[in-house]
């Protein structure tokens, strides 16, 4: 993340480093604009990740709120996905997750949803950001002030949730290595194992606020660095990495191989087509194309849409619920239809766990059933004005790919493609190349030096 741009402003929300650029007015302004969005009075749930910033925001999220006439029910610290949950339970209007995932200490961020606990639509994010911007919200009379409340049962319901969609006793016979990174996973799994009785060994356990163990990023590299080398050691089947509000999640098999983060989606969406009755996966242009090949074998297909969550629950309102066998991205960020489409670490977990018990075999065995790709990922900070220039050129350096222009620039060939776009939650460029086989270096390279070049 570029240091000189430490707020970021867009349809996906408010994020930034706190202080240097996301302030206490931030926090105010987007909050009043969300709750004028949601429009008349009713209760809006909020909670945070553990981040030291996160009581500070939360005060103002809450102030906003309430000055605008909604009742706010706090559920403390909790995972972004309990608050999904806590939504739908309770027949919330909406809710606000306090927390910058997989950033680093010093950033911060405000997660909006719906009813239900969706992510906002497009239109939904557009009608957000005129407000903030027009600054017109809506706020109540002294007398019609809204109210504030604790409500610290929402993880007891939460895992109540997954147990009556898990088989958690037959889940026991695994021993699973779990890396935290000092996040809100460890408030659940730690009741997952003490009450349901999990083999569930946690390292990176202890919440904190200012300094987590390492970075909090659920790719392959951390997995290698921070989780795979303790898998024989502890004897574990399978090691999960989380990222700090553990919607996301990463992979290490009982061999301590890192596995690459796209391979989540891959596994899952594999098990949802086996047992049907969803025909459908929603992924992003980034995403690997090995899942195309998972859906066809199924008799499946794979829809694509921009990279991010306002367009994905965007191509979610467009089926029936029970034609999507799974949505999500190739960063370890997984929405499953039997938990409401809310993207779910800890559930991705469960259902990989289930996975192996239900075939009877190991996570490196079933991996090693599907034909290998090589991905390569990379990012350029780039000067705005230039962008599309730099696309131009990109474009007309492959005048025999498939191209599709609805995100950035993806092109196809015949048993490789890449991706590239400009980030809407930093402000970089992403490129991404992957092939059937062997790493697609040289291609990533000239798209790499191609998109450097305009930074001279």
């Amino acid at each position: 993340m570029n240091a000189k741009i430490p707020l970021r402003i867009s349809q996906f929300g408010l994020r930034g480093v706190v202080g240097a650029g996301l302030t206490p007015t931030h926090v105010l302004d987007f909050s009043a604009a969300f709750a004028t969005m949601l429009g008349q009075p009713s209760k809006v749930i909020i909670g945070r990740d553990p981040r030291a910033s996160g009581q500070m925001i939360r005060e103002g999220v809450a102030s906003a709120l309430m000055a605008c006439g909604h009742d706010v029910i706090d559920l403390g610290i909790v995972s972004t996905p309990v608050i999904q949950h806590a939504i739908a339970d309770t027949d919330a209007r909406g809710g606000i997750s306090i927390g910058a995932s997989h950033m680093a200490a010093e950033w911060n961020a405000l997660k909006f949803f719906g009813e239900r606990g969706s992510y906002l639509s497009t239109a939904e994010a557009g009608e957000l950001l005129d407000i903030y911007h027009l600054k017109g919200f809506d706020f109540a009379r002294w007398d019609a002030l809204g109210s504030y409340s604790r409500d610290d049962s929402a993880i007891d319901r939460y895992i109540a949730n997954l147990a009556q969609v898990f088989d958690l006793p037959a889940l026991r016979r695994f021993r699973v290595l779990v890396d935290c990174c000092n996040g809100t996973s460890a408030l659940i799994l730690s009741i997952l194992r003490d009450r349901h009785g999990l083999d569930l060994v946690l390292i990176n356990e202890q919440t904190e606020g200012r300094a987590f163990a390492h970075e909090p990023a659920t790719d392959q590299r951390t997995v290698r660095m921070q989780l795979a080398p303790l898998m024989r050691h502890v004897g574990a089947d399978a090691g999960f990495l989380f990222d700090v509000d553990s919607d996301r999640v990463a992979l290490a098999t009982e061999s301590g191989e890192a596995v690459s983060e796209e391979m989540v989606l891959v596994l899952l969406a594999d098990e949802m087509l086996t047992l049907g009755p969803g025909d459908t996966i929603i992924a992003n242009l980034s995403t690997t194309a090995l899942l195309d090949e998972v859906a066809a074998s199924h008799s499946g297909r794979v829809v694509r849409v921009p990279v991010g969550r306002n367009a994905t629950a965007d191509a979610l309102a467009g089926f029936p619920p029970e034609k999507i066998a799974i949505a999500g991205e190739g960063t370890g960020a997984v929405m499953m239809p039997q938990f409401r489409f809310v993207y779910d670490g800890i559930a991705s977990m469960l259902a990989i766990l289930t996975m192996m018990h239900r075939r009877s075999q190991s996570l490196g065995s079933i991996l090693a059933t599907y034909p290998q790709y090589s991905i390569l990922k990379g990012e350029v900070p780039l000067e705005s004005h230039r962008i599309p220039q730099m696309m131009d050129d990109i474009e007309s350096r492959y005048p025999d790919a498939r191209k599709n222009n609805l995100d950035g620039l993806r092109a196809d060939f015949d048993n490789s493609w890449f991706h590239v776009r400009v980030s809407q939650t930093a402000p970089l460029v992403r490129v991404i190349a992957e092939q059937r086989g062997q790493p697609p270096t040289a291609l990533f390279d000239e798209l790499m030096d191609t998109v450097r070049s305009y930074n001279s």
